[in-house]
């Protein structure tokens, strides 16, 4: 099944190929200025520092509806061992196998293409078996430090947790936004909170695969529309699933990593961060989401941490 018409249309209303030059591999964080950072630095009203990544481990949120996309296998490859001789300093240390979108994580901007195509016009094929991504990969991604907002569309609604049918609407956005007593500008990343993780945290990772509210396929209007430098939320999939229009499958990955050029991430905890927003009844501050520097890679692990 081709793209839909309504697909290209919104896709040519967000499209940001050529707006930072021809060469550009960063997309949206470029609207991550020194200005912007130093903004969101005087966010910090009491230090307290609350983590957004679930932890990394073997029975962690994925169950296969993903091939490939394995959960962290952990060993221990030495284990109190004198690598320098007897009586010597012992040492322990692990491996790890896992897919790099397994957890917490961020996508890429080549993690998905479509028509052929990456952000600004770079080929698909540029993202191959031994190299991975030729361009955009997410070791370009190199400082993810910016105000963050959480719109907590649940709490907006007067629930903990959105039904799994639920399409994250461009109104739902802006209730959200009210409810936080801020307006999303340019260079903030912004967390939207479902609540649909606590099915996880409730040990049902197969009912927090699916179904699942998500991102409506009209929501990446809104974040061009205000200058976004990024959006994660916590759910498995990002956007509905299964989605709103029939058959049209990742159609908010394409526009936002592909058209736009702006990282996204999935598998956020964010309940802690909504109590302690609601509580305090401020829904900004700073945000460090700094990505794993993998080269080539269309995707990696984050811990990130909001400081209030």
């Amino acid at each position: 099944m081709s793209l839909p018409a309504e697909f290209h249309e919104i896709a040519r209303r967000v499209n940001n190929w050529g707006r930072w030059g021809e060469d550009d591999e960063i997309g949206t964080l470029n609207l991550i200025t020194d200005a912007v950072v130093r903004e969101a630095a005087a966010t910090v009203r009491t230090g307290r520092r609350i983590p957004l990544a679930l932890p990394l481990k073997q029975d962690g949120v994925q169950s296969g509806l993903i091939p490939g996309r394995v959960n962290p296998l952990h060993a221990m490859v030495q284990i109190n061992q004198e690598i320098f001789g007897p009586g010597t300093v012992a040492c322990s240390d692990d491996a790890v196998t896992m897919g790099l979108q397994a957890g917490t994580h961020w996508d890429a901007l080549p993690h998905v293409s479509h028509s052929g195509r990456l952000y600004n016009g770079r080929p698909a094929d540029s993202v191959t078996a031994h190299g991975g991504a030729a361009f955009s990969s997410i070791a370009t991604a190199r400082h993810v430090v910016s105000r963050g907002v959480l719109l907590d569309v649940a709490r907006a609604h007067g629930t903990d947790r959105l039904p799994g049918g639920h399409a994250v609407t461009p109104e739902d956005l802006t209730a959200a936004e009210e409810l936080a007593g801020t307006r999303v500008r340019a260079g903030d990343v912004v967390l939207v909170r479902t609540g649909q993780v606590g099915v996880y945290l409730a040990g049902d990772r197969e009912g927090y695969a699916y179904p699942s509210p998500g991102l409506s396929v009209r929501t990446p209007e809104w974040f061009h529309a205000r200058d976004v430098a990024a959006v994660a939320n916590d759910t498995l999939t990002f956007e509905i699933f299964p989605p709103e229009i029939e058959d049209l499958w990742l159609p908010v990955h394409a526009l936002d990593l592909v058209e736009m050029g702006m990282l996204q991430g999935q598998n956020w905890n964010l309940e802690e961060l909504s109590t302690a927003c609601g509580e305090s009844r401020r829904y900004s501050f700073l945000l460090s989401a700094m990505p794993e520097p993998f080269a080539g890679a269309t995707g990696t692990p984050v811990a990130p941490v909001a400081v209030l």
